[in-house]
């Protein structure tokens, strides 16, 4: 009865809504109670969404499972200036969709007193935007104009205590994603494939990585930890072919870290992470837009979807996160948490990046755990990500006329989660 209901938990959060993420395209963290915290986790496992951040975690972590979603709602605006007479000027909404519901579920069991097996399913990330007034129709576009990528990521986790004081844990990151682009004709002349570009509905893909990691009790009060997740191998996209490089790829980054927790108190625990995102390694996320500054229609191959094809031009990212959990008393914990990660558009690549406006850096967090008579635990998470702006230079080309696009966006989410310890 347990595994139907294991699978089902699974099913449900493989529906979940697309949303645009907070670190790049990846959320800010994993778990409901790491998500109050600012993200850490790689050396402070809380829950049995710990696989998610570290693997190594879950055997510390014992008997439970959780399940929680979070209510994502991104703001994101647009303006292009500076076009000859003015012929694309304007501000543009790109919240036609804005409201997204990102579901999570852990489940672990100790199957020796140092050994575990478990899964995290949860959103690895996703980009969504939605323009009713579309920034491209000057160029030719028509209806709305957007994206909507959502990443599932499904990660069967092993997890070993080496001794009294160290863990290793490694999960197979089962990964599978959905997207479509609509109201983008316009970049049809600068396609190896026109008619793989926009407007074909959702496509999907599978794929596969290894996350590794490992923590340490330094001392009485102190751990560290260290994780690496590899790139995950997705299959092609093949119906935005002419779109993403590679005929369609869109693989995950590989990311890593390391972590410190320290045990304060009895009552106060501060942890801190640092972790590298590596999307400029991926062709269609971090190739640059320049090359479709040459004269594309005049006797050059097409630039997007081929091997080494255009892409949204990202740098890689390294964010660094902080927070601090505090028990008030029995029934209580409360957490607060920071997370910076400087934003990953160069301001050469802000118009293709209409699309997907990445830019925010500084996101607070609050959180809490309510413990239940009944065992159970009720845990609540609250995310504000600052308005930050990118202001474009040079970032249209001239065959389009010039000019620049300035992106913008702030974010909230709230989360609720229940676990339960056996």
């Amino acid at each position: 009865m347990q595994l139907k209901k294991i699978a089902a938990l699974i099913a449900l959060a493989g529906l979940s809504g697309s949303a645009f993420a907070t670190n790049g395209y990846f959320p800010h963290g994993y778990g409901m109670k790491a998500k109050g915290m600012g993200g850490v986790g790689i050396a402070y496992g809380q829950d049995a969404m710990a696989a998610a951040t570290n693997p190594a975690n879950m055997v510390l972590v014992g008997n439970r499972w959780d399940v929680g979603v979070d209510y994502f709602r991104p703001q994101r605006d647009t303006s292009i200036v500076g076009t000859p007479f003015g012929f694309a000027d304007g501000k543009f909404d790109g919240n036609s969709s804005e409201n997204y519901f990102v579901p999570e579920f852990g489940y672990n069991k100790m199957i020796a007193n140092n050994m575990s097996l478990g899964v995290s399913v949860y959103g690895n990330g996703g980009m969504a935007t939605d323009y009713n007034r579309n920034p491209f129709a000057a160029y030719g576009a028509t209806g709305n104009g957007g994206v909507d990528l959502a990443q599932l990521m499904i990660a069967p986790t092993w997890s070993y205590k080496l001794n009294e004081n160290h863990a290793i844990g490694v999960s197979l990151k089962i990964a599978f994603q959905t997207f479509e682009a609509f109201g983008i004709q316009p970049f049809a002349p600068m396609s190896s494939a026109p008619t793989k570009l926009t407007n074909n509905d959702h496509d999907s893909s599978w794929g596969w990585g290894i996350g590794i990691g490992w923590t340490g009790q330094i001392t009485p009060t102190v751990k560290l930890g260290a994780t690496y997740q590899s790139r995950t191998k997705m299959q092609e996209l093949d119906d935005y072919k002419g779109l993403f490089a590679e005929k369609g790829g869109f693989d995950i980054p590989e990311n890593y870290g390391v972590g410190i927790s320290w045990q304060a108190s009895p009552q106060l625990v501060i942890a801190a992470d640092i972790t590298q995102i590596n999307f400029s390694k991926v062709d269609s996320v971090g190739n640059s837009l320049n090359p479709l500054n040459l004269p594309f229609p005049f006797g050059t191959s097409p630039q997007l979807g081929t091997n080494n094809g255009a892409g949204f031009g990202w740098d890689d990212m390294t964010v660094y996160k902080v927070g601090f959990a505090y028990d008030l008393n029995k029934e209580w914990t409360v957490r607060a948490g920071y997370n910076y990660s400087s934003q990953p558009i160069p301001k050469s690549q802000t118009f293709f990046n209409i699309l997907a406006p990445a830019t925010v850096e500084d996101h607070l967090t609050l959180g809490a755990t309510w413990r239940l008579a009944s065992g159970g635990e009720v845990t609540f998470a609250y995310m504000h990500a600052f308005e930050e702006t990118v202001k474009g230079s040079g970032s249209i080309p001239p065959l389009l006329g010039g000019g620049n696009a300035n992106l913008k966006m702030y974010e909230d989410s709230f989360g609720v989660a229940y676990g339960v310890k056996f």
